[in-house]
């Protein structure tokens, strides 16, 4: 069952110039950075509230972020669920006629499960299912 919206992944060229605005415009802390290798990808986190901002960094031009960055620009990227049961939310997406992009969790950033719905199949919006291991 999906129990409320974690996070918003948005797409940036540079966290540490993005981190100015969130920490200094909007007086939002950061709470840390990460690179996940398995993405190309470095984050960064801000609370607000119960839901997380994640920035999202490209490491390399082949990663997804690279890709979305050169077609879309700076922005939104992604909506993220949290749920306490990842692969019943998996089952119930295929099930349900959704294009999966991950059919089985992969590692995501904060030690979390994630698995990403194609926005072909959620009205052009990306989305990910996220729970902790």
């Amino acid at each position: 069952m999906l129990q409320k919206i974690d996070h918003l992944g948005i797409a940036v060229r540079s966290i540490a110039e993005a981190r100015t605005f969130y920490e200094k415009v909007l007086g939002l802390p950061c709470e840390g950075e990460e690179t996940v290798a398995s993405q190309n990808v470095k984050t960064a986190f801000f609370a607000v509230g119960e839901v997380h901002i994640e920035l999202l960094e490209p490491t390399s031009e082949e990663s997804p972020i690279a890709k979305f960055l050169d077609k879309n620009g700076e922005g939104i990227h992604h909506v993220a669920f949290k749920t306490d049961d990842i692969e019943g939310q998996i089952k119930q997406a295929r099930e349900g006629g959704c294009r999966l992009i991950h059919e089985i969790p992969i590692q995501g950033a904060g030690g979390k499960l994630v698995a990403f719905l194609h926005p072909k199949s959620t009205h052009g919006v990306l989305m990910e299912f996220c729970s902790k291991k």
